[in-house]
């Protein structure tokens, strides 16, 4: 579930192991973030050269099952047999007969800002995210369209010659029974908006990090030049390490990535311009293979390096060399001074959060969160891809911050798990579980909102709680809590914890 570098491989990896995989991912094309990155550190690799290729094989796989622009509904079922109800959602183009040719979007007249591009461009009312798009199928933006809008135009419609577009496709729900799980949603990218004091969506110029990505990319919208709103090349570029990260009012944890992908944008920098770049950072953790040696190397690059917090990014100026500039106010706490630093743009390296939907996805799947809402695996350090719900495993950033090489280990890590479960053909159950005697039972609920492995269903027709003994771990805690003593624990009865304890006396 999530069709991004981590969905993509663990699917690869299950698929070319001969097994039927189906890959779900909610958006028109597979590719998540990566897909939108310029570069990846630090060997700065183009992004699209190393995953476009991937995403041809899970596209084009006959074990692999796409479908993509399409959300799971519902889940039900334990391990080894699952059944998932999946919403495809209406593209309003035929699948099977369009070719991709990409007329219907040469003369669709309607546009509307790119998602992909974060804004920064414009797309048409029918069409694909970006040119490498898995499937290349297009997809009608109803909220654009002046067909759904206004009921007429249907200029595709006219153009298209294989007769693909189909303005009365309804969604449709498919039905598959699958054996495992493997969630792998991501992450939201951070919205620095609420953080006043750096001026993003005030000041034109002030940019996030995946708006830059899109900026320095070649396929972007300036074409990969490096450009300020008015179209001018930056003489001077700050880049705000930890905005949404770090940060006791946002998220008091370290997104791992920002201090990387803030060196690579030095880099992109000065490789495209004669500005100076001053990173604004607070530590610099090079946590990864090569990464302390990128940053030696960038350190070398002419790059200025401000370790401190940013109070505020201004355009009040006290100086004529500040006119028409923005002013990054800070600290520099090596030096013990307060700096001013005059700037053409602002990069604000932002925050890896969790999707604002991922507490919809962990109900679905029967996952935990933590306080940060990421998905909580079963042991932080033992068994870091298993959720408390057999079958189901989690892989990639929806478990926390991570780079790319750290996510397509966990996927194959994931998938391996997966592969093995397969191979076994049955799994072992816990012999000591719970159980519930209907008679006593009074329909409470209180053990269904206890339970960490999700093993008790209430019966809405018996008006009584029912436990999957096939999800059942035999912890206790519906034991414990029952205010009707409904529940009793196989082999730990109060008759033989009894005779236990007589036995120990006597």
């Amino acid at each position: 579930v999530g069709g991004g570098i981590a969905g993509i491989q663990a699917a690869l990896e299950i698929a070319d192991a001969g097994h039927k995989v189906y890959l779900v991912e909610r958006d028109p094309s597979i590719g998540g973030h990566m897909i939108q990155f310029d570069k990846t550190f630090p060997t700065l690799d183009c992004s699209a050269c190393i995953l476009t290729p991937k995403m041809t094989s899970a596209g084009s796989h006959p074990n692999i099952e796409l479908m993509a622009y399409s959300e799971v509904e519902e889940i039900a079922g334990f391990i080894g047999n699952f059944k998932a109800k999946i919403r495809k959602k209406a593209r309003f183009v035929d699948e099977s007969k369009c070719n991709g040719c990409g007329v219907c979007m040469e003369k669709c007249p309607w546009k509307a800002n790119s998602e992909f591009d974060l804004g920064l461009s414009q797309r048409k009312a029918i069409y694909t995210p970006f040119p490498q798009a898995v499937p290349n199928i297009p997809v009608i933006d109803k909220e654009s369209c002046a067909y759904f809008l206004k009921g007429k135009c249907r200029a595709c419609e006219k153009f298209c010659e294989r007769q693909a577009i189909d303005f009365e496709q309804q969604d449709k729900i498919v039905e598959v029974d699958i054996g495992n799980i493997i969630v792998t949603t991501g992450y939201d990218p951070f919205d620095p908006t609420p953080i006043i004091k750096y001026g993003y969506g005030k000041f034109p110029n002030v940019v996030t990090g995946l708006e830059f990505e899109r900026i320095c990319n070649s396929v972007g919208p300036t074409a990969g030049k490096i450009v300020l709103k008015d179209g001018s090349e930056p003489k001077s570029v700050a880049i705000i390490h930890c905005v949404g990260s770090r940060d006791e009012h946002y998220h008091k944890y370290c997104s791992r990535v920002c201090c990387m992908y803030a060196l690579k944008y030095s880099h992109l920098i000065k490789e495209k311009t004669n500005a100076d770049v001053y990173q604004m950072y607070i530590d610099m953790r090079c946590f990864g293979k090569g990464y302390e040696e990128f940053y030696e190397r960038l350190s070398k690059e002419g790059v200025t390096f401000i370790r401190g917090k940013v109070a505020e990014v201004t355009d009040r100026t006290i100086s004529d060399e500040e006119k028409g500039k923005l002013i990054v106010c800070g600290e520099d706490t090596l030096l013990g001074t307060v700096v001013r630093v005059p700037v053409d743009m602002v990069i604000l390296c932002i925050a890896l959060e969790a999707r604002s939907d991922a507490k919809d996805v962990a109900q679905k799947f029967s996952i935990s969160q933590g306080a940060d809402g990421f998905f909580i695996e079963r042991h932080p350090k033992l068994d870091p891809v298993a959720t408390m719900t057999d079958g189901v495993f989690i892989a990639g950033c929806c478990q926390g911050p991570k780079d790319i090489p750290d996510t397509v280990a966990q996927a194959s890590a994931a998938a391996t798990r997966v592969l093995a479960l397969i191979s076994k053909g049955k799994v072992e159950l816990e012999a000591a579980v719970a159980v519930i005697d209907e008679e006593k039972c009074s329909g409470c609920r209180i053990c269904n909102l206890l339970c960490p492995y999700n093993a008790i269903a209430f019966i809405e027709e018996d008006e009584v709680s029912r436990i999957n003994e096939a999800l059942c771990k035999g912890c206790g805690t519906c034991v414990a809590a029952c205010p009707s003593a409904a529940i009793t624990h196989k082999h730990f009865t109060t008759e033989e914890i009894m005779a236990e304890i007589e036995g120990v006396l006597v």
